[in-house]
């Protein structure tokens, strides 16, 4: 059912809906300590209750990876080239998307995508070709699995593979990983042998239940980035990274009687369920034709579905199949996370290529209950990345056992793990002091007392410990 506009109006009032094109996007929360709100208040300073925000200022590594505030350790997990598989493989190169899940007596498993796009020549370390665990045997992509032992001690093994560029994915309520393949590649195409651009199920508990890979067509074909699945009513959302035009965020409605568990996707029929795309208006019943448009935090817009016409998009792309007015777009819709009972959703950055204002990332957060999208964080422009201290291109995001947000950076220039309060006040966490790669796969411990990220070239996964603390509201 469309969501009319008295309906919509009532929800903004009680969501405390902010006007929706109005505001100054340089403005916000582009540096550390800047508010996205406007109260005024140092950094340091204290914040509700007395807590102060963040950890402080970060320190350089002696050893030139990772810098991080004082009281704070890493140790790396895994190295591409360095640390090896059990199967006796180097450890694959280009880690991405990455969640965790508790294991037995302490342990912890973690999923790591490989973003590793194309044929496998291209490659020093592709994802190695595990008998029964592969799809294409031209593509070099796929993810491993690591189980890290409390003793420090860490195996891997692989999860997946012959899959194509894995970027981001989501942690399933039932215990398994799904991964995104961020590529429309058919076969024949790129040295393809089988048509990528799908989702695929990786189990880190049951090893058997990988065996004979197989593409979870119902979600789509598309340039795949993050999914998300509603526990209590079992939607898929899903977020897809493209441009000419943007591209869009997709739920995937599943058939009547349809329940969710392990093996229950791989069994769908290709054409299951239900596909589509948002749509956005205003308070005033306003089409929204891009998110980026919204230059203020606490911008509420109301969403509606659209079906997606052809979801396995042979011959036109998914996004390509809507005329204008009839959906909403984005600029590098990436990561999303399930929590507070709806998505957190983020597009890394507007350019000349989006109708609205220039900005360096948004992370939306989407009510199902009230179908309603509100922006919780815009970092404006960042005039100077090559210089420490300012945050932009927020990439893979995880909600914090602490509160808030911790958001990896993809940005220009200098990288770092941040932090995000409620009201969007951003803080630093980390600084990759080894090169200017991308951070990845943010995901806390199922404890909460390590933070696991990647550096994403050449590969390497970090645990990072230390005085972690309730972080403010606001």
């Amino acid at each position: 059912m469309p969501l009319n506009r008295r309906e919509f109006t009532k929800q903004s009032a009680v969501a405390g809906a902010g006007l929706a094109l109005t505001g100054a996007v340089g403005a916000l929360a582009t540096a550390p300590e800047a508010l996205a709100s406007d109260e005024p208040e140092a950094y340091g300073a204290g914040h509700g209750h007395g807590r102060t925000l963040g950890y402080g200022p970060l320190v350089a590594d002696p050893d030139g990876m990772l810098a991080l505030p004082e009281g704070f350790s890493y140790r790396v997990v895994t190295h591409s080239g360095v640390t090896r598989l059990e199967s006796g493989e180097f450890t694959p190169s280009h880690h991405d998307g990455t969640a965790a899940f508790a294991g037995p007596r302490g342990t912890t498993y973690l999923v790591n995508n490989h973003e590793l796009k194309g044929p496998r020549g291209k490659w020093e370390h592709p994802v190695p070709l595990t008998e029964g665990l592969v799809y294409d045997p031209a593509a070099a992509g796929g993810c491993t699995v690591v189980e890290v032992h409390r003793d420090g001690t860490v195996a891997e093994w692989v999860g997946v593979a012959g899959t194509s560029t894995n970027c981001a994915g989501g942690r399933t309520a039932w215990g398994t990983w799904l991964t995104g393949e961020e590529t429309e590649d058919l076969a024949g195409k790129n040295g393809m042998t089988k048509d990528h651009g799908y989702v695929f199920e990786v189990d880190p508990y049951d090893r058997r239940a990988n065996l004979v890979p197989k593409p979870i067509k119902a979600f789509g074909r598309y340039a795949h980035e993050a999914v998300v699945v509603d526990p209590k009513h079992g939607h898929a959302y899903l977020t897809e990274d493209a441009s000419g035009p943007n591209g869009l965020l997709f739920r995937w409605v599943p058939p009547q009687g349809f329940e969710h568990g392990r093996g229950k996707l791989r069994a769908l029929a290709d054409d299951a369920g239900v596909l589509q795309a948002f749509k956005c208006v205003d308070s005033s019943g306003r089409f929204v034709d891009d998110l980026s448009r919204a230059t203020r935090i606490g911008t509420v817009y109301g969403v509606d579905w659209v079906d997606v016409p052809d979801r396995d998009a042979r011959t036109t792309p998914v996004r390509k199949q809507f005329t204008d007015g009839q959906v909403t777009r984005a600029r590098k819709l990436e990561g999303m996370w399930w929590a507070d009972g709806g998505a957190y959703v983020v597009s890394s950055y507007a350019r000349e290529e989006s109708p609205g204002a220039a900005h360096d990332g948004q992370v939306w957060f989407y009510d199902p209950k009230r179908r309603t999208l509100t922006l919780k964080v815009l970092l404006g422009v960042n005039a100077t990345p090559e210089q420490d201290g300012a945050f932009d291109g927020p990439d893979n995001i995880t909600v914090s056992p602490y509160g808030g947000l911790v958001i990896a950076e993809d940005g220009e220039g200098v990288q770092h793990l941040f932090g995000a309060t409620d009201s969007g006040r951003t803080y630093p966490i980390a600084r990759n002091d080894l090169n200017d790669s991308e951070f990845t796969g943010v995901v806390f411990s199922p404890d909460g007392e390590t933070l696991f990220a990647n550096i994403q070239t050449p590969g390497i996964m970090v645990a990072i410990t230390g005085p972690w603390r309730r972080q403010p509201r606001r």
